[in-house]
């Protein structure tokens, strides 16, 4: 029991990130693994909308010329692909993204695959120039 707490402590936001994943199975479900990317993010954003989560759909990120597929509740960074593969530029993508945001969890899904798993992307922290001087 003690081991369960002090892992439970350490997942950032499992509340928020069950409820998304369960709307992303939901989604991955009622659509299959061959619909396009605009679809899966129609589906769900009306969700999330029926579920009353916040979130920002195609938020752009200042003027950096990135926009991020979704923003749910201000705390996770939810990126939809629709591929055959799962290239490592979709895993910097998002840490890009978690980087300019300052934001400490993405999720990046791919509705593709058979089997839905959606990959936990947490923020690195790297040191700041003045952490040197």
């Amino acid at each position: 029991m003690e081991n369960e707490k002090k892992l439970s402590e350490k997942i950032i936001f499992p509340e928020l990130s069950y409820l998304i994943t369960g709307i992303l199975f939901f989604v991955h479900n009622e659509l299959g693994q061959y619909a396009r990317e605009k679809q899966y993010g129609d589906l769900l954003e009306k969700k999330l909308k029926e579920s009353g989560v916040k979130y920002q759909r195609e938020k752009s990120i200042s003027n950096t010329g990135n926009i991020i597929d979704f923003i749910v509740d201000e705390k996770i960074i939810l990126e939809l692909k629709s591929t055959l593969t799962m290239p490592k530029e979709y895993y910097r993508q998002i840490q890009n993204y978690l980087q300019q945001t300052n934001l400490k969890l993405g999720l990046l899904v791919n509705f593709r695959s058979k089997y839905l798993r959606p990959i936990r992307i947490v923020r690195i922290d790297t040191p700041k120039k003045s952490d040197y001087i």
